[in-house]
């Protein structure tokens, strides 16, 4: 049956079948226009573990995503699908996840990092979160091979940096926009260079991201501050606590998403870390922050980012974890958001 055969004879109104793919669509991963490449990756954590199941726990609740878009017209019949879930990346996440803890222990406990023991984790970590890096970076660049649209769901944040180093083979220049409680602007935060928290530090070192955007920032440290201020504009931050005060001094949202936009440039690699949102619908994610966004100012802000004819050129989403005996909850909102903000994303592109 043909792509077109398929979308003549799908209920689109019916129950997300369970055999079909991602959101119950009826499409092979080559039928799908946009690619998901799941990461199930939490070797650094440094709090809360689990997000190496956020993949398969927001396949599973996307069957209960309805499929009609209010934005993007008949959004469904391009095709959204998930690349097979690497058992490689799996056993690997869950033998290294072990020895972290160790070492963070032992760190937390007084030992020195120079510990000749210590020092072999760090290595063995720091040369797997390489592998990984090089993995996620092949993968995407296969599917951009093949025209797809690409998006990444972790695992924790570090997992997008081989995202971004594809991109750069791509585009001479990119703004990431990031979607975030935390800066993730650490140095090798716990001795560990690919740490979840230093994803942002990490990007700034390639070159074709000409700027970074953070929005919703409410956990920080003062050399992460130092850096922000230090960085001559490449990287601009919007705080949680000065949006909050701005709207409590009677601006809107609606401005001060311009004020966002008009900070981003063309190309922009769009990194949403889940505990950007408020934590009631996110409580189990790995590190929550009180504060926060409801799901509808994210995507009313990347509607105007559509709207203004920029570019979102590839998209991840991360540190969702499923809750306790299975509970779906943030996996369901993690599900509703993705299917939202692949099909602006990908609209984005087609402009």
């Amino acid at each position: 049956m043909t792509k077109q055969e398929k979308i003549k004879n799908f209920d689109a109104n019916g129950i997300g079948q369970l055999n079909d793919g991602m959101f119950g669509l009826p499409f092979t991963l080559e039928e799908c226009e946009t690619v998901l490449i799941p990461v199930p990756w939490e070797v650094t954590v440094s709090y809360g573990g689990g997000t190496a199941e956020g993949p398969e726990a927001i396949l599973n609740a996307s069957y209960q995503v309805d499929l009609y878009d209010p934005i993007v017209k008949d959004a469904w019949h391009k095709g959204i699908g998930m690349d097979e879930l690497s058992a490689e990346v799996q056993e690997k996440s869950l033998a290294l996840r072990e020895k972290a803890e160790k070492y963070i222990n032992a760190l937390a406990e007084g030992a020195s990092a120079h510990n000749e023991s210590l020092l072999k984790v760090s290595k063995e970590i720091k040369e797997e979160c390489l592998w990984l890096n090089n993995w996620v970076k092949n993968r995407v660049l296969h599917f951009l091979g093949q025209n797809k649209y690409v998006g990444l769901i972790g695992g924790d944040h570090s997992t997008p940096l081989g995202m971004m180093q594809a991109l750069a083979t791509k585009y001479d220049n990119f703004c990431v926009l990031q979607i975030d409680a935390h800066a993730d602007l650490r140095d090798a935060y716990e001795g560990f260079e690919f740490s979840h928290a230093s994803i942002m530090y990490n990007a700034l070192k390639i070159k074709q991201v000409e700027k970074l955007v953070q929005v919703g920032i409410r956990d920080y440290c003062e050399e992460e501050l130092n850096l922000i201020n230090n960085s001559n504009g490449r990287v601009k931050t919007f705080f949680d606590r000065d949006i909050k005060y701005a709207q409590y001094n009677g601006d809107s949202w609606n401005r001060i998403c311009d004020r966002i936009i008009n900070e981003l440039p063309q190309n922009i690699y769009l990194s949403f870390d889940i505990d950007g949102l408020d934590p009631k619908l996110c409580p189990n994610t790995g590190t929550p922050v009180a504060g926060g966004f409801e799901t509808e100012q994210i995507l009313f802000l990347l509607e105007k980012v559509v709207k203004s004819g920029r570019k979102i050129i590839a998209f991840d989403i991360n540190e969702v974890t499923p809750g306790p005996e299975g509970d779906e909850w943030d996996a369901n909102v993690a599900a509703r958001l993705l299917y939202r903000i692949a099909n602006m994303a990908k609209m984005s592109m087609s402009k």
